[in-house]
């Protein structure tokens, strides 16, 4: 009988963890990501990029089960291509604390991304994507941000830096909203109380299992909360210093294949258990004894 994984929920952030810097998976991590499922674990997305910027990537992994999406904001259903759950961000606090990140350091650069599983990103004049292959409608007035629900805002500043615009918008928004940190050039301000782990937690229930079965790789400080719920996290090599000093290991970076390496360890670790366990024992655990 096969020796148990040491975890059956595999959750990988996408950018800077699973991705390459051009969008795509390699070939290695493919392999390993199927090898795990054939062992019998589940491969969980966990992302800050909505659903509908996600469907191509889940495609290419073979997925059609759940993804958590929009920094945990969105559970959505790549099979049914429906949202099973989504909080979104009230768009009058929104407005308002962008109004208070404003006032303290003069004008930001601003864009939302729509609730939805067909939810699109508005960008105003002076926004740059972070991500150019990632599609964006450009408005002329901000105003055209709160016409639909929206999941979350996207911050950017002409003159601070990531660390620096987080910790201002912080201070300045207090409870209206969820000031997150998800990869370079974005600073993002989501629904109060929802972080990454909120919705993994959900996704794990609905595939009955819990924390401790989960080990989480993740590279920016938005992936801190899915660090603290999980059983075990691990950083990229690439990883922003705050996540690194709250993984319990730091693995290659997403350009070498780290989500790989480790689930190629643990897959080696299974089958070096497997094959020492006694021939004696059969599979219903029980030692048999010559009569």
């Amino acid at each position: 009988m096969a020796a148990p994984l040491a975890y059956s929920l595999i959750a990988t952030d996408l950018d800077g963890t699973l991705l390459r810097g051009d969008d795509t998976v390699s070939d290695r991590s493919l392999a390993a990501l199927t090898a795990i499922a054939d062992a019998g674990a589940r491969h969980l997305v966990v992302t800050g990029r909505p659903a509908p910027r996600v469907k191509p990537l889940l495609d290419d992994l073979g997925g059609g089960g759940l993804a958590v999406c929009g920094q945990g904001a969105q559970l959505y259903d790549a099979g049914a291509d429906r949202m099973v759950w989504s909080v979104t961000l009230d768009r009058e606090l929104a407005e308002a604390a962008l109004g208070k990140i404003e006032a303290e350091i003069g004008q930001v650069y601003a864009a939302v991304d729509q609730d939805g599983v067909d939810g699109l990103t508005l960008i105003e004049p002076g926004y740059l994507m972070p991500h150019p292959t990632l599609p964006a409608v450009r408005v002329h007035k901000r105003d055209a941000f709160w016409a639909e629900p929206i999941s979350k805002v996207l911050l950017r500043h002409p003159e601070l830096n990531d660390d620096e615009l987080a910790a201002v918008a912080r201070d300045a928004v207090g409870s209206l909203a969820t000031v997150t940190m998800s990869g370079p050039g974005t600073v993002e301000l989501q629904p109060r109380g929802v972080t990454k782990a909120t919705g993994l937690a959900l996704a794990a229930e609905r595939l009955g299992l819990s924390s401790e079965d989960t080990i989480a790789f993740g590279d920016m400080p938005n992936d801190v909360p899915m660090f603290v719920w999980a059983a075990r996290g691990v950083a990229m090599a690439n990883a922003h210093p705050d996540l690194k000093s709250a993984a319990d290991e730091v693995t290659s970076s997403n350009e070498d294949d780290g989500v790989a390496v480790v689930l190629e360890r643990l897959l080696a670790a299974t089958e070096s258990a497997t094959d020492s366990t006694p021939e004696s024992v059969t599979e219903s655990g029980v030692e048999s004894v010559a009569e």
